[in-house]
């Protein structure tokens, strides 16, 4: 008999893709066949960013991709704004799609198999492993889209739980599962219309980042957290992308979650499924820059900036009179399709590109420091590239990781906006990079982080060892 095929299935934005994709790798090598399962609206992204179909094996026959609908129409915006608006779609929609896609998928190998063992397969007729490795047999989502081990457990298919981010944001929100009737009564009530989102747990006011007023994005986000929260239990197996060396509190806290990473992406890119187009004529402008000398600013995919926001960031890059590499992606800008560059802006010293090969950019040897929006992805390749950080969070985990980032591991450090908005500006931002360049100790300490994960991620490591167990599971 063959292993079956696993399907997988990522959140849709890049920060969830990438990570997902890089696991993925790790299981092509110990000989599983996968279904990766993208929205339609992010495979069409990437076919564009790889330029063309062909693009998407990269490399392998092991991989292929298919996607189904999220239920918002192709204008729709899916930035971390219209979150709560993607989250109700998807569960309207996704649900009753998956389950056709399985179907047919097995369908068709069923009747393979059945056409090899009955010779009617015109002489290709022999072993059916290869038959057999075509039927999804094991489920990996994400936890934000557990919500699809329902369907598996309908179909009689095993599944396992993937966290893409950092324990410590997982321990924060699972603590809807110990509060769920309370939380639920809460805001279904018409108490929080009276008193706004502030008399919602203090933990969770942090974790969602939400303004006061807001009084239907928290019934959103806890009506879906509880829909994966629930659909989890149906596993034994809930996998974490991060290191018990990075956050040995909170795995002892929740020994349920496994770590088994970081998963990272491959320096070269192969295990990268780009939603946009890299460039990469920015790495031949890396190579003319002093060593450790450059700032790399990213946002990732979907966090955007207003236009003043966007405006003391250009000046306050120029005003380090450093040389800068900076991601400016379409749409960065809130409520604007094209970046409006302020008139003083001189941007001498900087290359400015709409997407960059990150892991390739990180691991240069002229990268001084990572201005970054603190994603998990972003975070954990920050972290194995030894670069110290300027963190900019926000929502959600990036709030989290700052935290991890500036107060646990002491590698960063962050802005301080200057009003209630959350302006930062240009002097701020000069003032941080002075700080960061000077300071020798956490350039020491971000080396000493590297070289822990790369240890936990080797053989015999900690990590290492936790991934052989899942993958010996999944071979039963």
């Amino acid at each position: 008999m063959g292993r079956g095929r696993i399907l997988a299935l990522p959140y849709p934005a890049q920060g969830h893709v990438s990570p997902m994709m890089a696991f993925c790798r790790v299981l092509e090598k110990h000989g599983f066949k996968i279904t990766f399962v993208n929205t339609d609206f992010n495979h069409k992204r990437i076919v564009r960013a790889g330029v063309g179909k062909d693009s998407l094996s990269m490399g392998s026959n092991n991989i292929n991709f298919v996607s189904i609908p999220d239920g918002l129409d192709p204008e729709d915006e899916r930035n971390e704004l219209e979150f709560p608006k993607l989250c109700q779609s998807m569960l309207l929609t996704m649900p009753a799609k998956l389950e056709e896609l399985v179907r047919g998928i097995n369908n068709n190998a069923a009747a393979a198999a059945a056409a090899a063992a009955s010779g009617d397969d015109g002489g290709l007729s022999g072993s059916t492993d290869d038959d057999d490795d075509d039927k999804i047999t094991c489920f990996i989502t994400e936890f934000g889209m557990s919500w699809a081990l329902e369907v598996a457990n309908k179909m009689g298919i095993k599944g396992a739980a993937f966290y893409p981010m950092c324990a410590t944001y997982c321990n924060a929100t699972t603590f809807f599962a110990p509060n769920m009737q309370e939380l639920g009564a809460f805001l279904n009530s018409d108490g929080i219309k009276g008193c706004g989102t502030d008399q919602l747990p203090e933990e969770l006011q942090k974790i969602l980042s939400l303004p006061t007023g807001d009084f239907d994005t928290p019934k959103i986000i806890f009506e879906y957290s509880a829909r994966n929260l629930k659909a989890m239990e149906k596993t034994e197996w809930w996998l974490c992308n991060s290191a018990y060396e990075l956050e040995p509190d909170v795995f002892a806290k929740v020994p349920r979650l496994l770590p088994i990473g970081p998963n990272l992406t491959e320096i070269s890119g192969r295990s990268r499924a780009q939603i946009f187009q890299e460039d990469s004529s920015c790495l031949e402008w890396l190579d003319k820059q002093p060593p450790c000398s450059v700032i790399y600013v990213a946002f990732g995919s979907v966090s955007t900036l207003e236009p003043t926001q966007f405006q003391e960031l250009a000046l306050g890059l120029d005003l380090t009179n450093r040389p800068f590499l900076w991601v400016v992606r379409p749409n960065f800008i809130k409520n604007s399709s094209s970046c409006a560059f302020p008139d003083e802006f001189k941007g001498t010293r900087g290359k400015i590109v709409t997407w960059a090969p990150q892991p390739k950019v990180l691991n240069h040897p002229s990268l001084a420091c990572f201005l970054s929006h603190c994603g998990w992805t972003s975070t954990i390749e920050g972290l194995s590239s030894a670069v110290p950080f300027l963190c900019w969070p926000f929502f959600a985990d990036q709030i989290t990781n700052k935290m991890c980032i500036c107060d646990v591991w002491k590698v960063g450090v962050g802005f301080d906006p200057v009003d209630n908005h959350g302006l930062i500006r240009r002097s701020e931002i000069k003032k941080k990079v002075d700080l960061l360049f000077n300071d020798d100790n956490i350039r020491a300490r971000s080396s000493q982080l590297r070289d822990t994960i790369l240890s936990t991620t080797a053989e015999g490591g900690r990590s290492f060892e936790n991934l052989n167990k899942f993958i010996n599971w999944l071979k039963e």
